[in-house]
């Protein structure tokens, strides 16, 4: 197939700057639980393409879903790419790669039954829903995909990549007598094997606990509190609210946040350390090559509190003069690579969760994260658990508990970081690519005077 592909490329190449062509192959199964009913199964086969020619600084990007009309489909690209081109091509350059990424194999899903995977969830969604009468429905969803897929492009590099995804989500919805909703939520990833999804009721389970656990809690008194962020929280809130700012087509087309971001600036306090690593073994972000074919990195964001790299494809790494990252990827074939994380995490400190609230009076432990948003350099968050610390112990359980403020000042009141740093898998959302697969992790995370909203 590679050879193929570079057949056809070799002979367009010569008509634009830049050409590329990346090819997926790709099997699937999903099958939902919505209550007690079996919402949908699919399965699906799929082959597409997408074609990328630049001239004279313009793109254009053209998809297909046969081999018959590649050639058609390139023309088209080139013609599209001349029409609009109109300054000077810049990419970082890049040494051609030659290269075939396999997936390490457990048990290969495609080897299990469809009975044995609706079976699976089935028990699994009866689980939440036998919980606790409270428990008025359920969602479970079950998901693999097997994909391989062809890279090459005009500067001679030629990749194949396979890759595997297995996941299952487990959500519980609890209502008490006065019409209160609460939610709890599961998921658990692989990257290589089927059996990450066998034995694990206790962790199903706990989502309707969590659930039933958040009727009982009252709403949080708004205010300005000392908040400990679980590692799950911290990992999205650093995902969020600072690693979109580091996606350079962000920082490139906006002045006031390259005046902000500046390369050396100091940005948190001198012990944090944030991170974007695809070299990960077995994360949902993890890669060897981007959708580019750069090879995957470990880069410091923020090394020592001062910001040391940005996150780039090979036109934004060009156009701002800095090495090109590996951050190049697309949901899929059919669409064109743009400036995404991968794993994007805090390095863990040196406290203990005991020491990080033993001199709290009174302060808020926030938990997971059901929604939020941010803009720039602003941010809300709403947590999915909360609760009180008081006297320097857990105590009572609270709701609707929002977290907001400005993460460049929020970086500045960091008190101190956990050493229990963990990454979870996530989906993340942008340029209507969503949802990729990423990770986010971190360790407990302290910081003074935030604003919690409650009800």
């Amino acid at each position: 197939m590679q050879d193929q592909l570079q057949t056809v490329v070799n002979r367009y190449q010569d008509r634009v700057d830049y050409l590329e062509i990346r090819l997926e192959q790709s099997e699937s199964t999903a099958i939902s639980f919505r209550g007690p009913r079996l919402d949908a199964v699919d399965r699906n086969f799929g082959l597409s393409g997408g074609i990328r020619a630049c001239h004279r600084g313009g793109w254009s990007f053209v998809t297909f879903n046969g081999l018959t009309e590649l050639e058609s489909r390139i023309e088209e690209a080139i013609a599209q790419a001349k029409l609009v081109g109109k300054e000077t091509t810049q990419l970082a350059e890049v040494a051609p790669i030659q290269d075939f990424v396999r997936v390490e194999l457990g048990t290969d899903p495609r080897g299990v039954s469809l009975a044995e995977k609706r079976q699976l969830m089935e028990t699994y969604n009866q689980l939440l829903l036998d919980i606790d009468p409270r428990i008025q429905t359920s969602m479970v969803g079950y998901r693999d995909r097997f994909g391989t897929t062809y890279f090459v492009n005009s500067l001679g590099s030629c990749i194949a990549q396979e890759r595997l995804d297995v996941s299952g989500s487990f959500a519980a919805i609890a209502r008490d007598e006065t019409g209160l909703v609460r939610q709890g939520y599961e998921s658990i990833h692989s990257r290589s094997d089927f059996d990450i999804l066998r034995n694990i009721e206790e962790r199903v389970q706990s989502a309707g606990k969590r659930a039933i656990g958040q009727l009982e809690a009252k709403s949080v008194k708004g205010g300005q509190y000392t908040v400990v962020l679980d590692p799950y929280l911290a990992g999205v809130f650093i995902h969020e609210a600072f690693g979109h700012l580091s996606e350079a087509d962000f920082v490139y087309e906006n002045p006031r946040m390259q005046e902000l971001l500046t390369i050396g600036k100091p940005l948190a306090i001198p012990q944090l350390n944030v991170v974007d690593d695809a070299t990960l073994p077995g994360l949902p972000g993890s890669l060897k090559y981007d959708d580019e074919g750069v090879p995957a990195q470990r880069k410091y964001l923020i090394k020592e509190g001062v910001l040391t790299q940005r996150l780039h494809s090979r036109e934004t790494a060009g156009k701002m003069h800095e090495a090109p990252t590996g951050n190049a990827r697309a949901l899929g074939a059919t669409y064109p690579p743009i400036v995404r994380m991968t794993n994007t995490g805090i390095e863990a400190g040196e406290h203990t969760f005991a020491d990080m609230i033993s001199d709290i009076e009174e302060g808020v432990y926030a938990v997971r994260m059901i929604g939020g948003q941010t803009n720039g350099e602003m941010f809300t968050f709403a947590s999915a658990e909360g609760y009180m610390i008081r006297n320097g112990q857990i105590a009572e359980p609270v709701s609707d508990v929002t977290l907001s403020g400005n993460v460049f000042q929020t970086l500045k009141d960091i008190e101190a970081i956990g050493n229990d740093s963990i990454y979870t898998n996530g989906g993340c959302g942008k340029g209507g690519q969503s949802p990729l697969p990423v990770s986010v992790g971190g360790p407990h995370l302290r910081i003074k005077n935030v604003v919690v909203g409650g009800r």
